[in-house]
């Protein structure tokens, strides 16, 4: 790790690996039918999407960009769940007749779809608004008890939706789409979400479906919180009693739980100044690198020193942008830091490098961790890449 540039995010190959197989198995455990969609939106590292893919897995996109990536990726069409607002009219419809996994998000699309074909039949999902105040309230959190995404049963827009296709002959409902990410990830919330999805498709007749998208909003590996075999059990157990399991196809769509353990941001101390009683250590990386919804109050970290030094009662760790408030953690009765010295934060992998913005600073390199070797897989972006990019003077 020595010759590793700073900041930089690394990726650990056999973690990620793990995370895949692992979870796929759990689902191979319960369900004989199944997909494992990985969802762009958390992390869209082209790397990452081609071990998904190596491993058998889908793409989940929610945009047209994240469409074409996923193509550029190896991805054929039809190994694409396609949702969110943010579909283009061209993606969608090339979904669709490539037989895609396409859930309708919005008004829209159901317009779109009279531009199919007549002569054919087209198969199609729907998003169901989840509603946690009304199906789990013990998971409905702050602010989380109601979803601005899919369409409301209890408001009557599912069955607006439900009849507005039924009117289109060419158009097959074939899937629920439900997914509800909570700030618990707790089990107990997708054996309520799957009873719900039950007295859905019994209240309206939706016997033609045959494939249920019940989503993200997992645990990764870790100790002490639910396991994939936990999460699928719990899925399980909701849907058995009513759902033959043999001819249905349950689909997950995890992010967090395949990508944050595989991925760690190590920085370097750039500077260290007194400040009234304490230490204002500054680093090369940033909270945006790290905590980009900035709402983290402590994170999994190492310090790699390179030599001890005299014990000091309070050093506060910033990152390197010009912004006051990005402070990242306090050290306590600690040795206090040099020049030098690294910080490697643990399991950052999810939303991170999706989110942290061009400010100050461009794209950090990223580096594979594989047989214990590392290898730049890719490059910082430099102020010439931005420029060429960005200018559109000639």
């Amino acid at each position: 790790m020595v010759n590793i540039e700073t900041p930089a995010y690394i990726v650990n190959e056999a973690i990620l690996n793990k995370n895949i197989v692992y979870f796929k198995k759990a689902l191979d455990n319960y369900f004989k039918r199944n997909i494992l969609g990985y969802s762009l939106k958390t992390n869209s590292l082209p790397y990452v999407l081609k071990r998904v893919r190596h491993y058998g897995g889908y793409a989940e996109v929610v945009s047209h960009d994240e469409y074409e990536l996923a193509r550029l990726c190896g991805f054929e069409p039809s190994e694409i769940i396609y949702n969110g607002p943010l579909k283009s009219k061209h993606t969608f419809l090339e979904a669709i007749q490539a037989g895609g996994i396409v859930n309708i998000e919005c008004f829209r699309e159901i317009e779109w779809l009279k531009e199919l074909d007549l002569e054919k039949s087209y198969k199609v999902g729907v998003r169901v608004n989840i509603d946690l105040g009304l199906i789990s309230p013990v998971d409905a959190k702050e602010n989380e008890d109601y979803s601005r995404f899919g369409f409301s049963v209890e408001s009557g827009e599912f069955l607006k939706v439900i009849k507005l296709l039924k009117l289109l002959p060419n158009i097959v409902i074939d899937c629920l789409h439900v997914h509800r990410t909570t700030l618990s990830r707790s089990v107990n919330v997708f054996k309520e979400i799957a009873n719900y999805v039950i007295s859905i498709i019994k209240d309206y007749e939706l016997y033609s479906l045959t494939k249920l998208d019940i989503g993200g909003g997992y645990y990764g590996i870790m100790e002490n919180k639910p396991t994939y075999l936990d999460y699928c059990k719990a899925i399980y157990d909701g849907l058995r009693s009513e759902i033959d399991l043999d001819i249905f196809t349950i689909i997950v769509e995890p992010g967090n739980a395949i990508v944050a353990s595989s991925i760690d941001f190590i920085t370097s101390v750039i500077d260290v100044k007194k400040i009234r009683n304490f230490y204002v250590c500054t680093t090369d990386g940033s909270r945006n690198d790290i905590d980009p919804f900035y709402k983290k109050k402590d994170y999994f970290k190492q310090i790699v020193y390179c030599s001890e030094q005299e014990t000091v009662e309070k050093q506060i760790i910033t990152g390197g942008t010009c912004l006051e408030y990005d402070k990242i953690f306090e050290l306590k009765d600690s040795s206090v830091l040099s020049m030098g010295d690294r910080i490697i934060y643990k399991s950052v992998g999810a939303y991170t490098m999706a989110l942290s913005p061009l400010f100050i600073r461009f794209f950090p390199k990223v580096y594979l961790l594989e047989n214990e070797e590392y290898s730049v897989i890719r490059n910082h972006w430099s102020a010439e890449d931005f420029y060429s990019i960005y200018n559109t003077t000639k």
